[in-house]
């Protein structure tokens, strides 16, 4: 008997460990040629360190950083990420229990009475039928599965990618958040900027209208000067309007971004202040082994193994699948006597069953599992290249843009210098009011080309971190 037991404990251990389906060996490769060519550089293998995750905290602005803290705690889009989260977390802890048994209890308490058989068989006398009978009953049941072909371990297989693919989305949801609040405050303190150099140019262009008029009146000035002076500085002044309407869109994005709604940061930012500073260097170390921390990424291959392990779960259904049943039940009249040996029933039933006849629905659903890998694995590899193109994208303007911005700085630098000097001839009386106006506009031009530079160049910044997963290692 006991050799018996034996053998069947190692034929049925020597079942569980059998697991159907294709085994999960990782995601292809893609992306080779690009590395190969250089596009992406390459550091030494001991430089890939991982990046402070708050990368942002490097722009050293801490009204900033106050958003963005606010924006990943309020945020609606990532509250739907953490109940995706949770969601998915419980469906993985579902799966588990299903491998596990299952039973269920009853108390129950029965009160009868039985009829008067008299009055069916016509007799007179009798006791007219039995007094009230009170029976207890207590049961428990319990049924396993049997996982011999591995369909459940599948299935905690894949809900355990997939539970891992809406973390990797959560963080993904962090990543564009962050980099939109970013943007949008970095916009915010442009327009500002903008704003107040035409606020600045136009209170010269004012100076510069009454003294024309003055000339003017004096008969020095024509009336045709007159009235390009006057034209100039009425075009300036018109290049408020849009940057107010501008700033209003601005904070109430910053706003939405945040949870909050329209006009709750009007009073806390509505004061003009300098756009972020970059830091002096920017050290990116590996960018081609920076790219597997990208969220997006990371999501895409566990959804590719959740559909892989899918293929499994579907192809078990192929075989017998075994049960194991069992009752225990107790009956008496006394509920002390409930739990006697003699009162107790109880009935074990191994159960076989096989869905031979099926007409191809197992079929279909293992080629549906099939076509859902093939699609996951299509879409990882359309993340990967768009990572790579947003990898050397972000890198090349990166660096195309901060030399533009030196060049900028440049113009600038030698547009106020010879503003200065022309507004130094026109008082001497050897340069026209002309001749001030267009250098004014001249060093007008190059501030705003500058301002925008340096807002250009800040984006460009978040697009690298962005674009290269800095900061969002797992």
């Amino acid at each position: 008997m006991m050799q018996r037991t034996l053998l069947s404990t190692l034929i049925l251990a020597s079942l569980l460990g059998c697991t159907v389906g294709p085994d999960y060996h990782g995601a292809p490769t893609v992306g080779a040629k690009t590395l190969s060519a250089g596009r992406l550089p390459h550091a030494p293998q001991e430089a890939a360190a991982p990046v402070v995750a708050q990368w942002w905290q490097r722009l050293h602005d801490p009204e900033l950083d106050a958003l963005i803290s606010a924006a990943l705690t309020h945020n609606p889009d990532i509250a739907s990420a953490r109940a995706a989260l949770a969601q998915s977390r419980a469906g993985l802890r579902s799966e588990q229990a299903n491998g596990m048994p299952k039973g269920s209890a009853g108390l129950t308490m029965l009160r009868t009475r039985s009829p008067d058989l008299s009055s069916f068989t016509g007799e007179s006398g009798g006791g007219g039928g039995r007094g009230p009978l009170t029976l207890y009953l207590a049961d428990f049941d319990a049924s396993w599965e049997v996982d011999l072909f591995g369909g459940t371990r599948r299935a905690v297989e894949a809900a355990s990618a997939s539970s891992e693919t809406s973390a990797a989305q959560l963080a993904d949801a962090q990543v564009q958040l962050t980099a939109e609040v970013t943007q949008a405050y970095v916009e915010l303190r442009e327009q500002q900027a903008r704003l107040a150099l035409v606020e600045a140019s136009a209170d010269i262009e004012s100076q510069v209208l009454d003294l024309t008029q003055q000339r003017r009146s004096r008969g020095v000035a024509s009336q045709l000067q007159l009235e390009q002076v006057l034209t100039q500085e009425q075009t300036t002044r018109s290049q408020r309007l849009p940057l107010q309407a501008q700033i209003i869109e601005s904070l109430d994005q910053l706003a939405a971004l945040c949870g909050q709604e329209p006009g709750e940061l009007d009073s806390r930012l509505g004061a003009s202040k300098p756009l972020p500073t970059l830091p002096s260097q920017l050290t990116v170390a590996d960018p081609a082994a920076l790219l597997k921390s990208r969220p997006d990424i990371r999501a895409a291959e566990r959804q590719l193994a959740s559909a892989n392990a899918q293929i499994g779960e579907k192809t078990a259904d192929w075989f017998p699948k075994l049960s194991l049943m069992g009752d225990l039940g107790f009956s008496a009249g006394d509920p002390s006597h409930l739990v006697r040996k003699d009162n107790g029933t109880w009935l074990a039933l191994p159960r076989l069953t096989w869905n031979a006849l099926d007409f191809g629905r197992v079929q279909a659903s293992v080629d549906s599992a099939k076509a859902g890998r093939d699609q996951a694995e299509a879409q990882y590899r359309g993340v990967i290249l768009g990572a790579l193109r947003d990898a050397d994208v972000a890198l090349s303007r990166y660096g195309h843009d901060r030399q533009n911005l030196a060049l900028l700085r440049s113009i600038e630098d030698s547009a106020a210098r010879a503003a200065d000097l022309t507004r130094e001839r026109y008082r001497a009386g050897t340069a026209s009011t002309l001749d001030w106006l267009d250098a004014e506009r001249t060093r007008f031009d190059a501030q705003q080309n500058r301002i925008q530079g340096d807002a250009q160049l800040l984006k460009d910044f978040v697009s690298l971190h962005k674009a290269l997963g800095l900061g969002w290692q797992a």
